[in-house]
């Protein structure tokens, strides 16, 4: 509860007003009342030695972790030709960008990149943003803003940074059932064929595993004369024979008006960017202010991000690794009968369905076992659906996957969880 205090007024004279420290206070109590209180382990990643880390305790003691849950998919963070590019753009050239894009902070590695990005997509043009979340925000919101009456038609499980675009656009926003094109069809139908439409969809959702049904979004898109916006950020270096992503792979990337991507998870550095044609490129670059008036992404994680991307496009090994070591995993959870969730993708969920109990396993696996899973619980997932979202790579082995089997088995065994179905 608010309280309202009375205190020294201006002048000595007493005044009332709002407690503010209690307003903070009693946000972070109802977060931890409803058991997502979260609390960040301090580790200490080892370069070259992914995915294992040391865990840094408050008593100044040090113990061995193995990490389950980086987004960093492909282990490109500790590519030693990446930490090369990196270490040898920050001798050259510093480690700041020195400003805005627009006044100091453009330098010739920015324009490779997008140069890079653009030809990875398929498109005429790319734009960087400082991260995926802003280029989601940034791009969504100012594209819709530009077309008259624009209305947005948004899965219904749309990351929180589109769902912050979609807000700041300012237009009618009209949500379809996730990954429905038939409902997707049904509001279509009821818009004037004229009015601008923009369809915003992920490819790969990365809290479920699941795959959009991108042809059929763009067949509709066609029929109806909407604009697309694809957000690929956790299918980009992982899917299609050059790392495009699912519209690559399923060959409709030319398709889609807007690509959006990260640097952050497959290629293992930090940034954002959309693909799209020139025109629209050049007008989000023109009047976006998330683009605008921020400092841009420094030269040496530019040069890291161009270094990483080309590795990965210029092979599949790591792709077609990552993908068994994902379904070797899958297949040891339903055979140990753990409640794992279908997927289709490199996400593999672990249903629990209680924030306490699902807090309780992660803690456990942490401080027994050595093995780092965050729990995912409200507002990243709904209530009641609370999991463990797991992300092998091509480094996780067969001894330390084995480890986390059995170490499930006897969570899941002294918490009572329930097993698979």
């Amino acid at each position: 509860m608010v309280q309202i205090v009375r205190g020294p007024g201006p002048r000595g004279r007493g005044s009332v007003g709002m407690n503010y420290e209690q307003v903070f206070k009693d946000a972070v109590d109802a977060v931890k009342s409803e058991g997502r209180y979260r609390v960040f382990a301090h580790l200490e990643r080892q370069s070259g030695n992914f995915p294992h880390a040391t865990r840094h305790h408050d008593d100044g003691s040090r113990s061995p972790v193995v990490v389950w849950c980086s987004n960093d998919y492909l282990g490109q963070a500790q590519n030693k030709d990446v930490l090369g590019a990196f270490t040898e753009a920050a001798d050259r050239m510093g480690v700041g960008s020195g400003g805005t894009r627009n006044i100091s902070g453009t330098t010739y590695l920015h324009v490779e990149l997008e140069k890079e990005l653009a030809d990875l997509h398929c498109k005429e043009a790319a734009l960087l943003f400082t991260s995926g979340y802003v280029s989601n925000d940034a791009g969504i919101s100012t594209i819709a803003r530009l077309m008259p009456d624009c209305v947005i038609l948004s899965d219904a499980l749309n990351h929180a940074s589109m769902i912050a675009g979609i807000r700041h656009s300012g237009c009618e926003k009209i949500i379809y059932r996730h990954c429905d094109a038939d409902h997707l069809e049904k509001i279509l139908k009821t818009l004037p064929l004229g009015r601008p439409k923009l369809i915003a969809t992920e490819s790969v959702y990365s809290m479920d595993g699941d795959v959009a049904p991108l042809e059929k979004i763009c067949d509709l898109a066609d029929r109806y004369n909407a604009m697309t916006y694809l957000d690929e950020v956790h299918a980009v270096g992982l899917y299609g024979e050059g790392g495009g992503g699912i519209s690559e792979r399923d060959g409709v990337a030319e398709r889609f008006t807007v690509i959006e991507g990260t640097l952050a998870k497959a290629f293992g550095l930090m940034g954002g960017y959309i693909a799209a044609s020139q025109a629209l490129v050049d007008a989000v670059r023109c009047t976006a202010p998330g683009f605008i008036f921020t400092t841009t992404l420094p030269p040496p994680l530019v040069a890291g991000a161009l270094n990483s991307i080309r590795h990965v496009r210029a092979t599949n090994e790591l792709r077609l690794k990552h993908q068994e070591r994902a379904q070797r995993l899958k297949d040891l959870l339903v055979e140990a009968g753990l409640p794992v969730m279908p997927s289709v993708t490199h996400i593999v969920p672990l249903m629990v369905g209680d924030p306490v109990r699902c807090k309780q396993a992660t803690d456990m696996l942490l401080d027994e076992y050595g093995i780092y899973i965050q729990p995912i619980n409200y507002p990243t997932v709904p209530k009641g659906t609370e999991r463990l979202r797991i992300t092998p790579s091509p480094f996780h082995d067969d001894a330390v996957m084995d480890d986390l089997v059995a170490a499930l088995k006897d969570v899941w065994m002294r918490l009572q969880l329930q097993k698979a179905a």
